[in-house]
């Protein structure tokens, strides 16, 4: 008896080839570092506007959109490791990366928005 969870991935299909599923695991436990990266900047940035009071106040406003955007990147990589497993286990074709767009989109806005912070930093 299989006693392993999620039911909806493992209650499905027959079980793919292990170097399959451990390679869909690595990829969400790096899409998972990545979304602490996040996590850990807006950390950071929020240690900066409490040690430097002369920030930006929208400043704040950066560490906030950095911590959803690490929280909501956490769950698409577990929905996203889901979503493939079931795929193999059920031998259908993987489903298309469409997060990488909203990845690379997120962190190309955040990267101006910090340096724009910095640009005001300098203007000083």
């Amino acid at each position: 008896m299989d006693n392993r969870g999620p039911k909806s991935v493992y209650g499905v299909g027959e079980e793919p080839d292990p170097r399959f599923s451990m390679a869909n695991e690595r990829t969400t436990l790096a899409w998972l570092r990545t979304a602490m990266a996040l996590v850990g900047g807006a950390i950071a940035l929020l240690s900066l506007t409490a040690a430097l009071p002369e920030l930006p106040r929208w400043a704040p406003a950066i560490a906030g959109m950095s911590c959803l955007g690490g929280a909501a990147l956490a769950v698409r990589a577990v929905r996203r490791w889901a979503q493939v497993e079931r795929a193999m286990r059920q031998r259908q074709p993987l489903p298309a990366p469409r997060a990488l767009v909203w990845l690379a989109s997120g962190i190309g806005a955040l990267a101006i928005l910090v340096l724009a912070l910095v640009v005001v930093e300098l203007a000083r």
